[in-house]
């Protein structure tokens, strides 16, 4: 079997293993000592030196005291210069509000702008809190399936303009770049959107939280940049922990197109939903303007895994259906044709020590499915490729 060549890479590739198990934080503290955990979507990398700088110097300056914010948070006009830049999206700077993250920020716009029983589009499968949130707000969670096709996943556009109608959505939820497919819409699929949220008065909540972790040559085009139209009815959702590997710092942003939804979240008590840390916000500044070169060696990495991934899963288990991720660190794999006698979840658990994610959760239909995180170093990568083959079925080569 043909292999993907690996050139070791400092500060991706050179982790220690018992450093990774010492952290604190979810992935690794919770599965245990034994296990090799795949799952949830942090990195295991460490963060790169402008943001490990910007805190110690706050932190070594006790500069911890109340920010001088008259205006807003800087994150306001280093989202717009970061949209221009990358995108050639002109994202207003005074329609920017910060949140502590992406849940939080869909709950807010949620709770604005619809009431218990409305409808909302959502693809399927899809981050699990998403889904759940709809549930726990009482909205009516209107399921759009992606559709596993020869060439990849697909959106089904037209069955979304008769859903929409169907189903009278006030709502979609459009997750692009998709979690946990990984699948990049083209400008060609976003437009149909577009046409189909004018045509049925939608307003568009749009994560776009993994933008930057988009492998050539798909390309992520900001929603909302798409004409004056699009802009009006979307809110975009972003922060920069997924590609900088911060989710602690608890720092997000919201970006409203609709006016009337704007001055809804203006005139809220201002800390009524919380503010964001100006520590968060330090380290989102840092990874904005001083991290662009740990993130460019940060893509090789993860597009040299996706493809070892890919290459173990077709050489190994050929059974298992899995495409190559256009953007994410995240494998979506299809093992509904091994019929197993349990969850996947629980078999690569129990006879591989390898925690995925996967199944139920994830949506209708996604039973059968596992998700994994191959956001980590070629050795570690290697070992969790060995549990998973062998639960399933055989061991790489």
């Amino acid at each position: 079997m043909t292999t993907t060549v690996t050139r070791p890479m400092p500060g991706f590739d050179d982790l220690d293993r018992d450093w990774l198990r010492a952290r604190r934080s979810v992935k690794w503290h919770r599965p245990g000592p034994r296990v090799l955990p795949a799952w949830v979507a942090d990195m295991d990398f460490p963060v790169s030196a402008a943001v490990t700088a910007a805190l110690r110097d706050a932190v070594d300056r006790r500069d911890l005291g109340y920010p001088d914010w008259p205006d807003g948070s800087p994150l306001r006009t280093a989202f717009a210069r970061r949209m221009a830049d990358r995108y050639g999206w002109a994202a207003p700077a005074d329609r920017v509000r910060e949140q502590t993250d992406l849940i939080q920020c869909l709950q807010l716009v949620l709770h604005l702008a619809t009431s218990p029983g409305d409808a909302v589009a959502v693809q399927t499968p899809n981050y699990p809190p998403f889904l759940a949130t709809l549930a726990t707000m009482g909205r009516r969670t209107v399921p759009v399936p992606m559709h596993d096709t020869d060439a990849g996943w697909h959106m089904d556009l037209a069955a979304l303009d008769a859903t929409v109608a169907r189903e009278h959505c006030k709502v979609l939820v459009l997750v692009n770049p998709h979690n946990p497919t990984g699948r990049v819409l083209t400008r060609g699929e976003l437009e149909e959107i577009a046409a189909i949220a004018r045509r049925h008065d939608l307003l568009v909540i749009s994560d776009e939280i993994h933008a930057e972790l988009t492998y050539a040559p798909h390309r992520h085009i900001p929603f909302a940049g798409l004409s004056p139209d699009a802009a009006s009815r979307t809110v975009t959702l972003t922060s920069a922990t997924k590609a900088f590997n911060l989710a602690a710092i608890r720092c997000a942003i919201t970006h409203y197109g609709p006016d009337r939804l704007l001055a809804l979240r203006d005139a809220q008590p201002p800390d009524l939903y919380g503010t964001v840390s100006p520590l968060g916000v330090v380290a989102t500044l840092a990874a904005w303007n001083d991290g662009d070169a740990w993130q460019r060696e940060l893509l090789t990495v993860l597009d040299r895994n996706r493809r070892r991934v890919h290459e173990v899963l077709h050489a190994q288990l050929p059974r298992v259906r899995h495409h190559l991720p256009e953007a994410t660190y995240l494998a979506w794999i299809d093992t509904r044709l091994l019929g197993l006698d349990e969850p996947p979840v629980e078999r690569v658990l129990r006879a591989g020590d390898v925690l995925l994610d996967g199944g139920s959760p994830f949506g209708p239909d996604a039973d059968g499915f596992l998700r994994l995180n191959f956001a980590t170093s070629h050795a570690v990568l290697e070992d969790i490729l060995t549990g998973l083959t062998k639960a399933l079925g055989q061991t790489p080569s």
